[in-house]
């Protein structure tokens, strides 16, 4: 149960629902409410079964590389904390205007903005750590992805309560819990490894 807790926690801080909130709306806001709700749930579903395709195929291309547990947790550790700076300093330079003002489809809504590159290669390093408990973290991806659900069909309500820098405070807390989940990832991977040469 601790496991399911703690990976659920961990992916939904990778897939960022707060941070997103304010390029969503940007994005969103000059469709009517109603189709913004379908928009968002119909992009969300696709972004679902890209996250479950590098599930089942993460551990298949980790054994193809030959690649030890150690060194998944190490470098897993390593990305997280990247993703974590950059929640905490978050780019000032991006503008509303570099958004398109048709309709989206799967860009960028859905990819990268939620099945980014950070979590489709933390779900890759999660398979190969999970191996012999899949259903598992099938069952923490699919809370993760309601919570994000929740929380962007809530956008307004959510950025209304809190305001953008309320938003952003809370982007810049869970970017701080992330980077103590990404020190303990990496911590573990190097004792693992010191053990192994032990």
């Amino acid at each position: 149960m601790n496991e399911i807790i703690s990976t659920t926690i961990l992916l939904v801080l990778i897939m960022d629902p707060l941070g997103n909130l304010p390029i969503f709306m940007t994005i969103l806001k000059h469709l009517e409410a109603k189709r913004r709700r379908i928009i968002v749930i119909r992009e969300m579903i696709i972004a679902l079964i890209i996250m479950l395709l590098f599930l089942f195929v993460g551990e298949k291309i980790l054994v193809i590389l030959n690649l030890k547990t150690e060194t998944v947790s190490i470098s897993g550790g390593i990305i997280l904390f990247l993703i974590a700076i950059k929640m905490i300093f978050p780019n000032e330079n991006q503008n509303e205007n570099c958004f398109p003002k048709e309709e989206p489809f799967l860009v960028p809504l859905a990819v990268p903005l939620v099945a980014g590159p950070s979590l489709l290669a933390t779900l890759m390093l999660l398979s190969h750590q999970y191996l012999n408990n899949i259903s598992c973290l099938i069952g923490s991806l699919f809370l993760a992805w309601v919570l994000t659900v929740i929380i962007l069909l809530l956008s307004g309500i959510f950025l209304k309560l809190f305001g953008s820098k309320g938003v952003n405070a809370l982007e810049r807390l869970m970017g701080l819990i992330l980077i103590m989940l990404s020190t303990q990832m990496f911590l573990d991977g190097v004792k693992t490894w010191f053990q192994s040469y032990t």
